[in-house]
């Protein structure tokens, strides 16, 4: 009876095998695959020519990095700086204006706003920059201004306000028009005083430099190129050719060189400074029939502007300042 039941028991274990047997596939288990060692390449600091740097980013076009530590300390493109507060109580011009330009002798209408003030002063300037006439006015309004007959190119005036130690500036430049005409072209900047004067001119030229006679004027020029101050003396002529010999007989020049006579060689002789300044004549004196005419630069400085016979023109400035030489159209 026991060996049926071992029997039995033995039978039923056969089905149940042959059933999952029929169900799920064997499974024959193999060894897991090692991992075969491959080379890594050092780390190089410079890229070759062919590398091309990928910009990697594993955020949605939404979003943005933040910084660990919050934003830095630069402000971004377009973001407003601090201004400095303005004093809304502190003396200031609004505006300062003037009709014009305007001729010579005709009047100036000037105008201006100020605010925080109690009252105002317009100074009319001198070429130099230094403050002449003046005019205590309101705080607002207009005054005419009668500009004179021998104003050029421009007038200036300022308008100040304030208290001192808090005075606010404004300046204001009026054109003048220019009613004289340049005897050359192109003309200077600035207007000409009075119409070119034909004159009598006597020209040499130096070594170093030239003298320039000028009968109108009963004056010699004498233009230095040395480098040295000043860059000019004017002299008045003193030649009598009754009393005074016209040319030093004793002294022989150089071949190629010059001894200056008559008027110029009378200063030439008697100043130790031309003489030793200019040194020999290059050539012979030239006497011609030219023009000059006078003007003063937009800082002031006086002009003088001589014919030359070569057709140039001379502009001598200021008192020995300078000199030069411009060659018109």
């Amino acid at each position: 009876m026991r060996h049926f039941y071992i029997v039995c028991l033995w039978l039923c274990v056969l089905m149940v095998s042959a059933g999952c047997a029929a169900s799920t596939p064997h499974i024959v288990p193999t060894p897991r695959p090692t991992e075969a060692p491959t080379d890594t390449p050092a780390p190089t600091n410079t890229p070759s020519a062919t590398d091309t740097p990928q910009a990697v980013s594993e955020l949605s076009d939404s979003a943005s990095a933040t910084p660990l530590f919050g934003p830095s300390a630069t402000p971004a493109p377009g973001q407003p700086t601090a201004t400095p507060i303005i004093n809304p109580n502190a003396p200031r011009v609004e505006f300062f204006q003037a009709s014009g330009p305007v001729e010579p002798g005709s009047p100036i209408t000037l105008l201006w706003s100020t605010r925080n003030v109690e009252r105002a002063v317009i100074y009319q300037l001198t070429p130099d920059g230094q403050r002449d006439r003046a005019w205590n006015v309101a705080p607002a309004g207009r005054q005419a201004v009668r500009t004179s007959l021998s104003d050029r190119a421009q007038i200036e005036f300022v308008l100040v306000v304030g208290p001192p130690g808090q005075e606010v500036e404004q300046r204001l430049i009026v054109p003048i028009i220019c009613t004289v005409s340049w005897f050359f072209d192109p003309p200077p900047q600035e207007c000409a005083d009075d119409e070119a004067e034909e004159a009598f001119l006597i020209e040499q030229r130096f070594e170093r430099g030239r003298m320039v006679y000028v009968r109108a004027e009963n004056r010699i020029y004498a233009l230095f190129n040395d480098g040295q101050r000043p860059a000019w003396i004017r002299f008045e002529d003193r030649y009598n050719p009754e009393e005074h010999d016209e040319f030093d007989p004793a002294f022989q020049p150089p071949p190629g060189l010059y001894q200056p006579v008559a008027r110029l060689g009378f200063l030439w002789r008697g100043n130790d400074t031309v003489r030793n300044r200019l040194g020999l004549a290059i050539e012979t004196e030239v006497s011609f029939q030219g023009a000059t005419q006078r003007s003063r630069l937009l800082d002031g400085t006086a002009a003088l502007y001589i014919t030359s016979p070569d057709g140039t023109i001379l502009q001598v400035l200021g008192t020995g300042g300078s000199w030069q030489i411009i060659t018109p159209d």
